[in-house]
């Protein structure tokens, strides 16, 4: 794999405060760290909770962990806000000084660029969704710019999220939908690969073998549909052999509203980002 290095438009490495130490704040250093994005030394992470303090204690030794934004912010040359959305507003409206100067990029759903840069005190920042298999390499995430986002500052953000996975700059009017379909869709899938190992096991199977084979056909029929660029419908459909067993089976869900379901959840997620984004 190739690495990656992030730096700004001379070449010079950015030094990282990541705000909030938790699963996608591990999942981004990890990446960033493997791929040779950023060293232990230039980055710092504030995680206000001694049992995620100790966590990073025990797996990233390198790098270091406070407490306090005050002992984190001053030296950053860019600030990563992994906080939920019910925290950001508290962590954002800090004293103005904390953020002069610096590329602010945060990860909570629903926040809009607007609300961040009234609580930042100006619009140097970039809004992402990213998403748990982050933690795996295989993340997708977007992200969306504001005014006085630099390009460089956009090369920088690609260079890190791309370090987990793939990352597509989108519209601010997209974010939502981005939301409910890739940010929440990991949600989906497990509940995906869980039923149809509940099936498997219905039809006879031990337990851990069908969770395997529901996980490597999840798994294997993604790839398929990346790798080949086909329509999925069009690989749904070379399995089903007339008469046969797939037609059958793909009737029942039809019969109960799957793919109804599913676009009507992706939806859902999209709406309630939206209301996050109102509250």
């Amino acid at each position: 794999m190739k690495t990656l290095v992030a730096t700004d438009g001379a070449g010079t490495r950015r030094r990282l405060t990541i705000v909030g130490g938790g699963q996608m704040g591990r999942a981004l250093t990890g990446g960033m760290l493997a791929q040779g994005v950023i060293s232990a030394g230039e980055l710092c992470v504030v995680e206000p909770s001694s049992d995620g303090r100790a966590w990073w204690s025990e797996h990233q030794k390198d790098v270091a962990v406070v407490n306090s934004l005050d002992q984190a912010i001053e030296s950053a040359d860019a600030v990563l806000l992994a906080v939920k959305p019910a925290v950001i507003s508290q962590v954002a409206q800090q004293k103005a000084d904390f953020w002069s100067g610096k590329l602010v990029v945060s990860i909570a759903a629903g926040i809009n660029l607007t609300k961040l840069a009234g609580w930042i005190g100006h619009k140097r920042l970039i809004r992402v969704m990213p998403n748990t298999p982050s933690l795996v390499g295989e993340g997708a995430s977007a992200f969306c710019c504001a005014a006085e986002a630099t390009a460089d500052d956009e090369g920088w953000i690609q260079t890190v999220l791309q370090s987990v996975g793939m990352a597509v700059r989108v519209d601010e009017t997209q974010m939502d939908a981005v939301t409910g379909l890739s940010g929440s869709g990991p949600a989906y899938v497990c509940l995906v690969i869980e039923a149809l190992a509940d099936g498997g096991v219905l039809a006879g199977l031990p337990r851990a073998l069908a969770q395997k084979l529901a996980t490597q056909t999840v798994l294997g029929t993604a790839a398929m549909v990346a790798q080949t660029g086909r329509h999925p419908g069009e690989l749904k459909d070379a399995v089903a052999s007339p008469g046969g067993t797939t037609i059958a089976a793909l009737r029942v869900l039809e019969q109960n509203g799957i793919r109804g379901a599913f676009i009507d959840a992706v939806a859902a997620a999209a709406d309630r980002s939206r209301e996050l984004d109102r509250a």
